[in-house]
């Protein structure tokens, strides 16, 4: 079963985040991910719960795909410069 990689980003300095957008894209790729949609228009219907900021959405084959991504030793020193110029929730969950 598909699982889908969610991360909402406030991005608090655009001109690094780019760095981390080149590094990072390959290292997905690297997993089985896919990304399924990066930023874009968003249309707010309902914010009781959540008012999202940017969306990057990723899909990978499986749940063990996408945290093995998100756990790798390779991206730790990537979701750093993630974490020095933004503020994120990410959220792994199983698609159908």
């Amino acid at each position: 079963m598909s699982a889908y990689v969610i991360v909402d980003t406030k991005i608090t300095d655009a001109d690094a985040y780019e760095g981390y957008k080149a590094l990072a894209r390959p290292l997905v790729e690297k997993h089985g991910g896919i990304y399924r949609a990066r930023g874009g228009e968003m249309d707010l219907v309902e914010t009781e719960l959540w008012a999202p900021t940017r969306i990057v959405l990723l899909e990978f084959p499986d749940m063990a795909s996408a945290r093995a991504f998100i756990n790798s030793d390779e991206y730790a020193p990537i979701k750093a410069i993630r974490h020095a110029n933004a503020e994120c929730t990410t959220v792994i969950f199983e698609g159908v």
